[in-house]
């Protein structure tokens, strides 16, 4: 381990240097992506430099322990010996977890699809609160949310919403959100009190670049058509929604969120991108390695991941046994809480596999 880190601080000086070069900063492209590197270098780095700082200390403290004569001072030695080792541990542990393999998706911007499930024009309201509860999220991390797609009921729910949102390090905690989600209450509409019991699917897809996914305009075939509201009812008389489709995957994208037809066509595109990304990522890792399993869950987006219990306050996320009496404020978006312990699973795990 000692030897990557002393490779990582190594690139890192270079990037200093080549930072500084005229050639590099008259090249935009170089200079964002040298600039990006070493930004991505630069907490490792220090924490290995303290690392390095406190194993020097600590062979001082103990040559004087050895050396020294004056009983005081040689206590004293010993007493900062034990503070140094116990520093010592602490930033190899955070060394161990820096060092782990870095989800690659995590600084990327997401897409989020929501769709009502099992349960009707309940199931649709959920969807809906899902929406809010990540858009709440979503503010209090600074990132932007842009509405791409949605398809609403006559109760004022979700059958389908898609949204993008955009922010450094988006995909490391929303990812977590992809699978089923179940809620458990008494629906407005229910006279006789009795608990409901509905579902709502989240998928949660890495933005994709043009670079990471080649797609031929040949493949894609366009449709344009005036946009709906709720019930089918037409919206405008323009054609200005769209729908693509993927010929060789089958994957179908429609946006009419937007008045511009282009405005919607761009929005899709950049669904579809993420779509098939996404598809082909989980193709290569499951030729990878068949039994593979994600850190945490399976990461089958059917799996039912959380339930959200209205008449206890409860909400209860299955993966790793978590259960909150703060629903209110989970359905308001302070899901730190939840993120920082799968997270912390996460690790353990990746920890667990290094080691075998």
């Amino acid at each position: 381990m000692l030897e990557r880190l002393q490779s990582i601080e190594d690139r890192y000086e270079k990037l200093n240097q080549q930072l500084m070069d005229p050639e590099v900063i008259n090249d935009a492209k170089k200079l964002r992506e040298y600039s990006k590197e070493q930004a991505d270098l630069q907490d490792i780095v220090q924490t290995y430099r303290d690392y390095k700082e406190v194993i020097e200390e600590y062979d001082g403290a103990k040559a004087m322990v050895a050396d020294e004569t004056d009983p005081d001072m040689k206590e004293m030695a010993r007493t900062e010996m034990e503070e140094l080792g116990d520093r010592q541990q602490e930033l190899e542990e955070q060394l161990k977890k820096m060092m782990m393999p870095k989800d690659p998706n995590d600084d990327k911007n997401v897409i989020v699809e929501i769709r009502g499930a099992a349960g009707g024009d309940e199931a649709a309201l959920f969807a809906g609160d899902l929406y809010k509860m990540y858009t709440h999220y979503a503010e209090t991390n600074g990132w932007k949310v842009d509405v791409i797609e949605t398809s609403e009921n006559e109760v004022g729910g979700f059958k389908e919403v898609i949204f993008m949102v955009n922010g450094q390090g988006a995909y490391s905690k929303l990812k977590f959100e992809s699978g089923a989600h179940r809620v458990q209450r008494v629906p407005e509409t229910e006279s006789g009190g009795r608990i409901h019991t509905s579902t709502a699917t989240v998928v949660v897809l890495p933005e994709a670049e043009e670079v990471e996914v080649d797609i031929q305009d040949k493949d894609i075939r366009v449709d344009t058509f005036a946009s709906s509201g709720p019930g089918g009812q037409s919206v405008n008389t323009t054609m200005s929604a769209v729908r693509l489709t993927h010929e060789p995957t089958g994957i179908v994208v429609s946006c009419q969120d937007e008045k511009s037809q282009i405005k919607n066509k761009e929005k899709a595109m950049k669904v579809l991108r993420a779509r098939i990304y996404d598809k082909y990522q989980k193709e290569a890792e499951q030729e990878y390695d068949e039994h593979r399993k994600s850190a945490v869950g399976s990461g089958d987006r059917s799996e039912r991941i959380r339930t959200y219990n209205f008449p206890q306050s409860r909400v209860t996320d299955h993966r790793i046994g978590l259960t909150l009496h703060k629903l209110d404020q989970i359905l308001e978006g302070k899901l730190e809480e939840i993120h920082e312990a799968l997270i912390v699973e996460e690790q353990a795990k990746l920890m667990e596999e290094a080691e075998q």
